[in-house]
């Protein structure tokens, strides 16, 4: 493919200008914003939306949306519901996982043919379901409504941990029984810790989609004390209007978490969506 690319400049050309676009496509909106966070009311409403603010040092925008969105809380209510649905999903999932990877028994393949079926299944056709029964259990208006509905183990953090589990040798499970290892001390003792990457990968494809979620805790939790970052933004949004130089401010403060995390970790996100089926 390379020497394809060096003989015809034309596909190489086109290449580049494709990815060029990508890229547009991907840093064009968030820049819009934050163009958009550094004005004021009279500023945006006189100024086009691709047009620089008058300073960048103008930081109203931000102390506004922290004062009348509460975004501390709402950070806080997020940061539990995030630890406790991440450390369960890593529970489950790399268990899950182990199960799937390590051992045959008969249902294996209808167990996996599940996991894609609830995939398959719109989650708004069962809300009425799920409401009753959370509401049931009393978890109604509490940090523990959504934790629990995050805590559902999804296909692809199963098959991105199975596909670690695969290339992790079963001489090594046969090295730990021959010192008298039990399966639960195979598992905490020897397979977790090969299944970093993946757990880091999974971490960050979980804690996106629930730090953006808004459905569930818009739901299920529609006390004010337990709002949430992706809630907070409905502050500024009226029927008829919406406040977008605050929203835009808004989405800066909640995008600075993510931005750092992704740069911690995203060595662990190539190797533990590809790594493991190439190995």
């Amino acid at each position: 493919m390379s020497s394809i690319f060096k003989r015809n400049n034309p596909f190489l050309a086109m290449h580049y200008l494709l990815l060029t676009l990508a890229a547009f496509l991907v840093l064009f909106p968030p820049y819009v914003v934050i163009l958009n966070a550094f004005k004021g009311t009279e500023e945006y409403n006189a100024s086009s939306v691709f047009e620089l603010p008058r300073s960048f040092f103008n930081l109203e925008n931000f102390e506004t949306v922290m004062r009348i969105g509460h975004m501390g809380r709402a950070f806080w209510n997020t940061s539990i519901i995030l630890v406790l649905a991440l450390i369960g999903n890593i529970i489950i999932g790399t268990m899950a996982a182990y199960a799937l990877g390590r051992f045959q028994f008969k249902l294996k393949k209808y167990l996996l043919g599940a996991y894609v079926l609830a995939t398959l299944i719109p989650s708004v056709t069962t809300q009425v379901a799920t409401f009753s029964i959370v509401k049931e259990l009393g978890l109604f208006n509490s940090h523990m409504a959504p934790v629990l509905l995050y805590l559902g183990t999804d296909v692809v953090q199963i098959y991105i941990f199975l596909q670690f589990i695969r290339s992790i040798p079963f001489d090594l499970d046969e090295s730990a029984m021959m010192e008298g290892a039990s399966l639960v001390r195979i598992f905490r003792s020897v397979i977790f810790p090969l299944l970093i990457p993946a757990t880091a990968t999974v971490t960050i494809i979980k804690t996106i989609s629930i730090y953006n979620d808004m459905y569930i805790p818009y739901l299920y939790m529609p006390a004010q004390k337990l709002g949430v970052v992706s809630t907070s933004l409905m502050k500024f949004a009226g029927v008829n209007s919406a406040q977008w130089n605050l929203i835009s401010a808004a989405v800066v403060i909640i995008l600075i978490p993510t931005v750092i995390m992704y740069l911690f970790l995203q060595r662990y996100i190539f190797s533990g969506i590809v790594s493991g089926s190439v190995k």
